[in-house]
């Protein structure tokens, strides 16, 4: 989104606020412990153990263990030497796994389809990414309430529609969501839209005949464009923790999901989720968001993400 230098200044710092409690939860007892003595086995234990806790899993805390007890072990680190460590290894489990969202840049209408559990925060990062491409890029779009089953989503979708300036579709409950897509598309084509947002309603991952709904949907935009949706986005909540591999599992194993967005990393102490999710998925994390702002939603840098998740600053 936004790049300027004081822009992104400004979103680190929001980022290593947000992520505050993730930090404190992997680097509170290590640190304090590391700076004491010279690293030792007990040490590395509890460090892996920590990072466990913190949701990135027995492998990539392994892995990062066994690192950090190579370059360091038999050494005395002072804190902000041991935060520099543990943040260049995350960093590089994490940097091949950035990805790029940029609806501009592509074909024209550019379909972008919302997918989900319900509460992940879809319907919220379709209007901050709206709200971004009209107001920001003066991109024209039309946002397309696809979750047919519940008003409050899509009275929630036209504020932001509003909010936004951009153009708005919606049906009745209980109306086909695809026949509204395939519709959506058609409109785009007609008006000269830049970009069409398709929320989806929000499914359990383990209903199947809401994921062959979203698999309609996805037919019938081909339809009307063979390569449409051209992005899809799997939005995951980061305070459901480990849950949100499962998601990212079924999801991308049956719809296909070209990114991720990974949403509520200030409302949790597993930030460190993100990594295993990162590193499981076949799709890259391209947003990833810390707050309820427009500018709160920004692209994954895996070295900001990494620097942020162990309490230093840029």
């Amino acid at each position: 989104m936004s790049e300027k230098p004081e822009q992104k200044k400004g979103w680190f710092q929001r980022l290593t606020s947000g992520l505050a409690r993730s930090s404190q939860q992997m680097t509170e007892q290590v640190t304090g412990a590391f700076t004491k003595k010279p690293l030792d086995q007990e040490q590395l234990d509890q460090l892996e153990e920590m990072l466990i806790e913190a949701d990135l899993g027995p492998q990539i805390a392994a892995r990062i263990t066994d690192a950090f007890g190579k370059a360091r072990f038999g050494k005395s680190s002072t804190e902000i030497e041991v935060k520099e460590a543990l943040a260049d290894l995350v960093a590089a489990e994490l940097t091949d796994r950035e990805g790029v969202f940029d609806p501009l840049s592509g074909p024209k209408p550019y379909v972008v389809l919302f997918i989900g559990v319900n509460g992940s925060g879809k319907t919220t990062t379709l209007g901050k990414i709206a709200s971004d491409l009209t107001l920001n890029k003066k991109a024209k779009v039309l946002i397309a309430a696809g979750d047919t089953f519940r008003a409050a989503a899509v009275e929630q979708l036209k504020v932001w529609a509003d909010r936004a300036g951009a153009d708005f579709m919606s049906r009745p409950a209980g109306a086909d969501a695809a026949a509204l897509a395939y519709e959506a598309v058609e409109r785009a084509k007609l008006e000269g839209h830049d970009v069409v947002l398709i929320d989806t309603a929000g499914r359990l991952q383990n209903k199947q005949g809401l994921m062959d709904e979203l698999l309609k949907v996805i037919r019938v935009l081909k339809k009307v464009d063979p390569d449409a949706p051209h992005e899809t986005l799997l939005v995951l909540d980061a305070t459901v923790g480990r849950n949100a591999l499962a998601q990212e599992k079924i999801f991308g194993n049956q719809v296909g999901v070209s990114g991720i967005v990974m949403t509520k990393l200030d409302g949790t102490a597993r930030g460190g989720v993100l990594v295993p999710v990162a590193r499981a998925s076949d799709s890259p994390i391209k947003l990833i968001g810390v707050g309820e702002g427009v500018d709160d939603l920004q692209p994954f840098d895996a070295r900001a993400f990494s620097r942020s998740l162990v309490g230093l600053e840029d």
